[in-house]
């Protein structure tokens, strides 16, 4: 890939609230909030999915989840762990994806979600699973979700093979958006100015 200048500082979240915008599922001013970073409070979802990754990893809160479904998950984490908590980034075009991801072992990444209602393969079109060719030059060959609703353990398992063709072209529509409404973004750190 040609190296071209960063124009665009994107994350996950922001790209995965763009997807919400397109379907319809959030407004327009909604989006902008996100883009501006506008102070929103945490939900409790939010809460207990962090909770949920401190007592999974660092064994802090455990009480508060089931035990089995907390051993469960631990058994689908790279051993040995190398890190947690890896900063990524891949830069797509004038685009720079960055993030982290929760565990990397040898060979394989793995990232924890939580959920109220799974929907196998939701996770093909996450924009997280750039952080494949991300990660590439660490030996990390694969990237797994491990994914619970406190009831069951679900996931799913992407390689370096992964298609990411919608996620380029979402990425791509979510620049001309930010284009379209420069005039009504307040945060530049999207315009990769800080």
């Amino acid at each position: 890939m040609i190296s071209t200048t960063v124009k665009y500082k994107l994350y996950p979240s922001l790209l995965s609230c763009f997807d919400r915008f397109e379907r319809g599922y959030i407004g327009e001013q909604d989006l902008l909030d996100r883009i501006n970073r506008v102070p929103v409070p945490q939900t409790e979802a939010q809460f207990r999915g962090v909770s949920f990754e401190d007592a999974v990893i660092k064994g802090i809160g455990e009480e508060s989840f089931d035990a089995d479904i907390l051993s469960r998950v631990r058994s689908y984490l790279p051993r040995p762990m190398v890190k947690t908590q890896v900063y990524c980034e891949y830069q797509l075009n004038d685009s720079l994806i960055y993030g982290y991801v929760d565990v990397i072992g040898k060979m394989l990444a793995v990232d924890i979600k939580t959920t109220g209602n799974y929907r196998a393969g939701c996770f093909a079109k996450s924009h997280q699973n750039f952080y494949l060719p991300a990660l590439r030059t660490k030996g990390i060959r694969s990237l797994r979700y491990v994914i619970t609703d406190f009831k069951d353990v679900y996931l799913e398992e992407y390689d370096q093979m992964a298609d990411l063709s919608y996620q380029e072209d979402q990425i791509s529509r979510f620049c001309q958006f930010l284009e379209t409404y420069r005039d009504r973004i307040t945060d530049l750190r999207v315009f990769a100015r800080i």
